[in-house]
This record gives C-alpha cells, sequence and structure tokens, in this order.
C-alpha cells in the first residue's frame, strides 16, 4: 500500500493544524504517549515534529510533506516544494511578523544603530544573515526562550522576536524598531516525493482541502423561503461570491434561496431579510469553500 508520510508541527501550532485538518476532513488522534497521532486515512502516517525541525526532516525525505513557517525554512536554508501558503496560527488569520525590538527608552531608531551591539533571537541564522546583507556588524546569540527578558534586564541591546498583535512587546515597555520578516505556514514537500505521481496526488489532494477549510473560516450558509412578490427585495441585499442558489418549491410560487456570505454581517442581515419577505432562515456553518 501506497503511504504519505506526513509532519504535523508539535508545539503552538499543533492543535490549530489538527483542527484544520478535521475540517478538511481528515481526524487526526495525539496520544500524550507517543508522537505518532493517530489518523483516519490509511494512506497516511502522521508523526509530530517541532515547527523549527520540520523542514529539515521534509528534505532529507524522512516525511514525504509538512506544515512549518516560513520563518524556520529561511531559518534552516531548506532545499523543499513549498506547494500552499495556508495563513493561519494559533490565534489569528494574519501572518506573524519578526521584528527587530529594543527597550522603549533605548536611543536606538534603525538597524544602523546596532553597529557592535549584541541582538538574542530564536531565529539565529536568518538574523545574522539580515544585517550582513546590510553591512551591519552585530553579535547575534541563540536565545532559548523568554527572550523579552534578556532585554529588560539588560542582557543585550536589542532582540528579534516573533509577534502576531504587538500587544505582549508593548505591555512589556518594548519598542519595534524595525519588520524583518512576514511569515506563516507553508505546506511543504520533499522534491523526489513530489515527483512520485500517487505521492504528487496525495499532497494536492491534501492542499486543495486545507485551503478549502480555510477559505471557510467566517463564512456560514444561509438558506430561506421567499415569496416570487419578494425574491427580487431579498436578492438584492444578499451578499454572495458568484450569487445566490435559487430553485422553485414544489407546486408553489415560493423559492427556497441559498448563500454564503461572512459571519460578520449575518447579525444585520437576518433582520432585513425578514423585512423584506423572507422567512424560515438557516444558518449552518461551513467547512470548506473550494
Amino acid at each position: 500500500m501506497n503511504i504519505l508520510k506526513l509532519g504535523i508541527p508539535k508545539g503552538s501550532l499543533e492543535n490549530a493544524t489538527i483542527e484544520l485538518f478535521r475540517k478538511s476532513g481528515w481526524k487526526i488522534l495525539v496520544s500524550s504517549r507517543s508522537y505518532f497521532p493517530m489518523v483516519d486515512d490509511e494512506e497516511l502516517r502522521c508523526t509530530l515534529v517541532r515547527a523549527q525541525e520540520m523542514s529539515r526532516f521534509v528534505e532529507m525525505g524522512t516525511l514525504d510533506v509538512g506544515l512549518t513557517g516560513k520563518d524556520w525554512i529561511l531559518e534552516n536554508g531548506s532545499d523543499v516544494v513549498v506547494v500552499q501558503d495556508l495563513v493561519y496560527s494559533k490565534t489569528s488569520a494574519a501572518p506573524a511578523r519578526w521584528v527587530l525590538v529594543v527597550a522603549e527608552d533605548s536611543p536606538i531608531r534603525s538597524i544602523h544603530d546596532l553597529e557592535g551591539k549584541k541582538i538574542f533571537t530564536e531565529l539565529v541564522n536568518f538574523t545574522r544573515r539580515y544585517f550582513a546583507e546590510r553591512k551591519v556588524k552585530v553579535d547575534v546569540e541563540f536565545s532559548w526562550g523568554a527572550t523579552e527578558g534578556k532585554i529588560i534586564e539588560g542582557l543585550c541591546d536589542a532582540i528579534v522576536e516573533v509577534t502576531e498583535t504587538g500587544s505582549t512587546l508593548r505591555a512589556n515597555k518594548l519598542r519595534i524598531v524595525e519588520e524583518l520578516l512576514q511569515t506563516n505556514t507553508q505546506l511543504i514537500a520533499n522534491r523526489e516525493a513530489y515527483q512520485n505521481p500517487w505521492k504528487r496526488e496525495k499532497i494536492e489532494q491534501i492542499s486543495l482541502l486545507l485551503q478549502g477549510a480555510l477559505q471557510a473560516e467566517g463564512m456560514v450558509g444561509l438558506k430561506m423561503n421567499v415569496s416570487a412578490n419578494d425574491l427580487k427585495s431579498v436578492i438584492e441585499i444578499l451578499p454572495s461570491i458568484t450569487g445566490p442558489t435559487i430553485s422553485n418549491l414544489f407546486q408553489s410560487d415560493w423559492f427556497a434561496v441559498e448563500v454564503m456570505v461572512s459571519e460578520k454581517v449575518v447579525r444585520e442581515l437576518i433582520p432585513k431579510l425578514l423585512k423584506r419577505g423572507a422567512v424560515g432562515i438557516i444558518e449552518y456553518p461551513l467547512n470548506k469553500v473550494i
């Protein structure tokens, strides 16, 4: 039997990734005693791997495909196929940012002010290349965590840290000097595996359905019945990707109308639909939009 070896990112992205696969049609069950989650697809074998190491295992062929951040692919310099950008994270749908950070009262205003200074970060290789390309000599050291605390305690002059909203940095009286990199989750594949016809088809199936699940986030379906007299008035206020689906009800001058809309507009839209004659309105969640 053909098997595709899939890497699931262990850590902060783990739960979000498993939930994304659930919406895509795969149920993945993780045990605290095993690094090999169970999946309801006999053609998949899952392994939990830290996002920081994922691209290395995919490049080596230990895994055929995996999910990790663009940042860690660049950090490791891994030669892999980027199959799909998947913009999701543990807290938001926005890309995360690696930023250069100093204390709020620091005199440093640009990267050139860091000449000869010390920087702590987990993204060591990328940071060294970034400053080298701009001909700024800095001492970049690896941080084992709690990176914000190192600058607060005066152990370094700046840090390069990942953030989504910047709220934690501001709460610790830290200031962003410059954004170095925007990063998001990517579905990556081993180059040799991607040339295998069966594995490529399986990888592209996964890519299609994951993207469909992401496109469905924040969307809901609405169903309703509308009389022929009110149909035009109702359709006028219905947002839609392409257009609502409309079908005749059996032996009646009423119509069934179905549409996909943003969840944000539903609370204002439903009262308006009722006023224009729609009845029997049903709202339902969407797993995938393809």
